[in-house]
């Protein structure tokens, strides 16, 4: 492997967990947001990233805490998502990278992926049926704006993990005929 490549895959891993610590972060944040709001109903306007869910708190709130839920649990595994990345990059090796621990992690990846664009987009419908109620729920946005992209990116990761999976029974067919 070129001196060249193992520069840039040092450089992914440094921003991969760059990107992990801001997501445990804004997750961590979330998460004492929710429970300051659970205590002190007051500081429900003046939540984390200017997100104001006041009107859905005096609303309702169960439904207060079935948004807020959606927020935390897509934040939670998108941080997790980086931990999974890191953890994987750590252990591939580029030199023999087809190996059967990093075809299962990138599938798993893929599965973790997928299941953040889904409930990414029954969080957005969800909401959606609050806007019919007239409840301003454009701070939310944010959140889940890119479900679509989450789907396509779980079908693109889950097509290399499989061609990764391949590569492991090439590989283990070539390692017994030598």
């Amino acid at each position: 492997m070129s001196n060249r490549n193992n520069l840039i895959f040092k450089g992914l891993y440094i921003v991969a967990w760059i990107i992990f610590v801001g997501l445990c972060i804004e997750a961590g944040a979330l998460i004492v947001n929710f429970i300051f709001s659970i205590y002190n109903p007051e500081v429900v306007r003046n939540l984390y990233q200017k997100l104001d869910l006041s009107e859905v708190y005096n609303k309702s709130k169960w439904e207060y805490f079935g948004v807020y839920s959606f927020i935390l649990f897509i934040s939670i595994l998108k941080a997790y998502l980086f931990y999974l990345v890191i953890r994987l990059v750590s252990k591939l090796d580029l030199a023999r990278p087809f190996n059967s621990d990093v075809a299962s992690q990138i599938t798993n990846i893929s599965y973790l992926i997928f299941s953040i664009g889904i409930i990414s987009h029954v969080a957005r419908e969800t909401v959606k049926s609050l806007q019919l109620r007239a409840i301003d729920t454009d701070a939310l946005n944010p959140f889940w704006a890119d479900s679509q992209a989450y789907i396509l990116m779980a079908a693109v990761v889950y097509v290399i993990a499989a061609i990764f999976s391949r590569g492991v029974e090439i590989q283990n067919e070539n390692d017994l005929t030598v």
